[in-house]
């Protein structure tokens, strides 16, 4: 029998503990070995039972989640998923040292904690098997050469797709970051609820040389200018006459996604053919692994994180596995990998 997956529940509210861990407990693969209401009591359960995933909140007395998570990193490297409302400050945790996050549920009747326990459940789960590291991933002088290649040409008639889950946040962050404002356009689809898809593009657009912006229907595709898919739709591209287009449609699930990897990838391998760069990131699944074997196939560049550097090594290994991918690469030299594969 395969060993339950440990978790403790760190959160102010007495009663939100304990709807999350009678839901969390209907779970067999699930054990909630511990309940604390601070970081403080959470140290001490942390030490006792040794749990394998902790839940946290962010507003907390005594000192706030990420507070927490950042001093808790270092001495106990375990993968932590921020449970929070509707905020930009989870990304301050994700920065921070959490593996993932899931929304505080603003719909608190027995539909709505369902589907916010199930959604946990899944992340929980994924988030057992994270690497979880402090500090940065890569090497210091790393990204010195990716600075000298920001003065090449770059082919416009190229587009850029990425797809990525659980770790994709600050995956993204780092390349994104590392991107000149004159490469091609880029499509990102990150699973990611809905909200906080528009918040990360914000974060994203005041924290790089690029254009960030969460897609909608019409948005035109131009070189430095990234487009990212709304947490709740799926998001394709269209040829209108010269232009290339974002169009965001649907709710419906692929591969257990909304929205989907594999949507955007096999929309870009039927519209731009050998004129794209896939790239697939850390998550948990298969999502994109399907859609990047289309774009090889029509003879675009494709890449995939390395085993490495990725928090959950699921949707770049099965892509790999397939023979979607054409080379691995750790984070930090992905974004020196696009760069070379949209150079003229």
């Amino acid at each position: 029998m395969k060993k339950k997956t440990k978790v403790l529940i760190v959160d102010d509210s007495v009663l939100f503990r304990e709807i999350l861990a009678r839901y969390l407990a209907e779970d067999p693969r699930i054990e909630v070995v511990a309940k604390a209401a601070d970081p403080y009591e959470a140290r001490d359960m942390i030490i006792k039972y040794r749990p394998d995933v902790m839940t946290c909140d962010i507003e907390m007395p005594k000192m706030n989640g990420i507070e927490f998570v950042k001093r808790l990193i270092p001495q106990y490297p375990m993968p932590v998923i921020i449970i929070s409302s509707v905020s930009g400050v989870v990304f301050d945790a994700m920065r921070a040292g959490a593996v993932d996050f899931v929304p505080k549920p603003s719909d608190r009747s027995p539909d709505g904690i369902h589907n916010f326990a199930r959604e946990l459940v899944s992340k929980i789960i994924a988030a057992a098997g994270a690497k979880v590291r402090g500090g940065r991933l890569h090497p210091a002088n790393a990204f010195a050469a990716v600075g000298k290649t920001a003065e090449r040409q770059f082919d416009h008639k190229k587009v850029i797709a990425i797809g990525s889950s659980a770790g994709g946040i600050e995956a993204l962050n780092e390349i994104l970051k590392s991107l000149p404002p004159t490469i091609p356009g880029i499509l990102v689809v990150q699973h990611i609820p809905p909200v906080f898809s528009r918040m990360f593009a914000e974060r994203m657009d005041r924290e790089t040389a690029l254009n960030v912006v969460e897609a909608k229907t019409g948005e035109l595709i131009l070189p430095g200018k990234v487009l990212i898919a709304p947490g709740d739709k799926h998001m394709r591209v269209r040829k209108i006459g010269s232009r290339y287009v974002t169009e965001v449609f649907g709710d419906e699930r692929v591969n257990g996604h909304c929205p989907s990897v594999d949507v955007l990838f096999s929309s870009v391998a039927k519209v731009y053919g050998a004129n794209a760069v896939g790239v697939i990131l850390t998550g948990m699944g298969r999502d994109g692994a399907e859609g990047l074997l289309e774009m090889k196939n029509q003879g675009a560049t494709t890449i995939g994180q390395d085993e490495k550097t990725s928090v959950v090594y699921g949707m770049p290994k099965v892509a790999f596995e397939i023979g979607a991918v054409e080379k691995q690469y750790p984070i930090y030299e992905i974004a020196d990998a696009i760069m070379a594969a949209v150079k003229i």
